[in-house]
């Protein structure tokens, strides 16, 4: 196939309808988490679009990312190579090798010089030339040599964003990410062991379709799939907003589908769409299928300490405390199930007594953990002031969290209310 051709046209000789090519708009830019206002933009920007050139390097990896690819049905693989791109180097799927292969890629290095895409999976070991080399060439040379002329980098995979499992500590390869050999590329980071099929494909389209890269998050990595944290998205969130844990692989609490915070869960401080996008044309994720999260879309995910230990200790039994957990990202229980609602919804009002933290209302007599929730809201909201008055404030019943003795429930002295 002709890479002269715009992929509208490209697509009109496979015999791709048009009503089919406008479902697939439509369906990349709910993918990319845009409007569906968008889809009539994204087919006018394909319909005019050439294929461009893409460039795969594979450097220290186990090509756990390619075989992700391979997997992806939105759009498929086939479909990606065939209608939307030219992969004119990629270790795995091409058809060339020795001589012939290395020729591919400097061809298609010096025709599309400036406009090519190059994608690299792998970290890059900086300690010694010699622990990873291709047709002779250290990994090192050859990114430098072929990221000079491409006008973006995706870094797929930890390992090519942060220097993944290679990097790990002691790090006998002194494997390094992208983004700390190449400085004056744009580059976008999709990081995970290995990242969801579409994530890698979506990435791509976006590219193709607006010429520019997406909005990033501080790492680097797209919003749109990165921008959320599997916690708050996890369908298990309900069982940790009500303080229900599974404690053992085969007890009670898992088998009935409860949170895996207390087997080491990392979703609270992991982001990633994996609740959402799923994997496999969207069957499941690991924690759907009774495995708690690794975090592995994470920078040094590997060094994060034992994968089944809770990543953060609470200051007394879960059931009782409040644990306002601002630098590790995560606290346990009910009570911060409570703090998080109340803290994206400000019309939410604490009730209860006559102690006020601004707006919100916490029990006078409360010395558990209703009263080290006043403290942290206090520490963590600012302007917020102490009055001595609720007046105007409305007397409806609101829902009761009570932390006590027993795990869960306790008397109301000690209870803290949310009202919205």
């Amino acid at each position: 196939m002709s890479k002269d051709l715009t992929i509208g046209e490209a697509l009109r000789q496979r015999g791709i309808s048009r009503r089919g090519f406008l479902k697939f708009c439509a369906a990349t830019a709910s993918m990319m988490a845009l409007p569906p206002g968008m889809a009539p933009v994204i087919a006018e920007a394909l319909e005019k679009a050439r294929r461009p050139s893409v460039i795969w390097l594979s450097f220290q990896e186990c090509t756990g990312c390619t075989e992700s690819l391979t997997r992806s049905h939105s759009p498929t693989v086939e479909g990606l190579i065939f209608d939307t791109i030219s992969l004119d180097y990629h270790h795995t799927l091409q058809a060339a090798s020795g001589d012939a292969a290395e020729a591919a890629r400097e061809a298609a290095m010096e025709e599309h010089y400036g406009n090519y895409i190059l994608v690299v999976d792998g970290s890059i070991p900086v300690g010694n030339p010699g622990y990873s080399t291709i047709a002779g060439i250290s990994n090192r040379d050859m990114l430098m040599e072929t990221a000079a002329g491409a006008a973006a980098i995706v870094s797929v995979g930890s390992c090519a964003a942060f220097g993944g499992i290679p990097h790990a500590n002691p790090n006998p390869t002194g494997a390094v990410a992208v983004s700390e050999l190449v400085m004056d590329k744009p580059i976008i980071n999709v990081p995970g062991c290995p990242p969801i099929p579409v994530v890698i494909t979506g990435v791509l389209a976006h590219f193709l379709t607006f010429g520019t890269i997406p909005e990033l998050d501080k790492l680097g990595r797209p919003m749109a799939f990165y921008g959320k944290s599997i916690h708050d998205r996890c369908y298990r969130r309900p069982f940790y907003d009500k303080g229900l844990f599974a404690e053992t692989f085969d007890d009670e609490g898992a088998k009935k589908g409860w949170c895996l915070y207390k087997l080491g869960c990392k979703g609270p401080t992991t982001y990633n769409a994996c609740a959402t996008t799923k994997w496999n044309e969207g069957t499941s994720f690991p924690i759907e299928a009774g495995h708690p999260c690794l975090g592995c879309s994470e920078p040094d995910f590997w060094d994060g300490g034992g994968f089944y230990k809770a990543i953060s200790t609470p200051t007394a039994d879960i059931g009782r405390a409040a644990v306002y957990a601002v630098g590790a990202g995560a606290a346990a229980g009910l009570a911060l199930g409570a703090l998080s609602r109340m803290k994206r919804s400000p019309s939410m009002t604490w009730r209860r007594g006559t102690r006020h933290v601004g707006k919100r209302v916490l029990a006078a007599g409360a010395r558990s953990a209703a009263h080290r929730c006043h403290h942290y809201l206090r520490a963590g909201y600012s302007g917020a002031t102490s009055r001595d008055s609720d007046a105007g404030q409305e007397k409806r019943p609101g829902r009761t969290a009570r932390l006590g003795r027993e795990g869960r429930f306790a008397n109301h002295h000690h209870a803290f209310c949310i009202r919205p």
